[in-house]
């Protein structure tokens, strides 16, 4: 389903807009469309993440691309149609380790080795 000028509100999501807003304004800017590489470091977000989202913006007819060739994105919306583009949000991943106290058998292997081998000096 391809987006014509004529359409007033095109169905996309937020974050779908952003994307868009990014790839129009750097082919802008820089006069190229980005990679998916660009989009990845901007939004810190994975390859594959990236990926699907130009697969989905592709099929949803907002963006068309030249199979096999690098950086041949073309937005196919109306540009005053995008949103402004916003700097990508810091994310914040939480680990295990962060998150959880230390396992049991790990304070058993440090009491072990303390038992054992006594104190340890690293030289520095």
């Amino acid at each position: 389903m391809n987006r014509t000028k004529a359409d007033a509100h095109p169905a996309f999501s937020d974050k779908q807009g952003q994307y868009l807003a990014f790839i129009h304004a750097y082919t802008v800017v820089l006069g190229r469309p980005p990679a998916e590489s660009d989009l990845q470091r901007h939004f810190r977000v994975t390859p594959p993440s990236v990926h699907q989202m130009i697969l989905m913006l592709e099929r949803s007819g907002f963006i068309e691309r030249t199979p096999g060739t690098p950086r041949s994105i073309r937005i196919l919306v109306d540009p005053d149609t995008l949103p402004t583009l916003h700097a990508a949000q810091a994310q914040t991943v939480t680990s295990p380790v962060q998150s959880h106290q230390p396992c049991e058998w790990l304070k058993d292997a440090g009491d072990l080795v303390r038992r054992n081998v006594g104190t340890i000096v690293v030289d520095q």
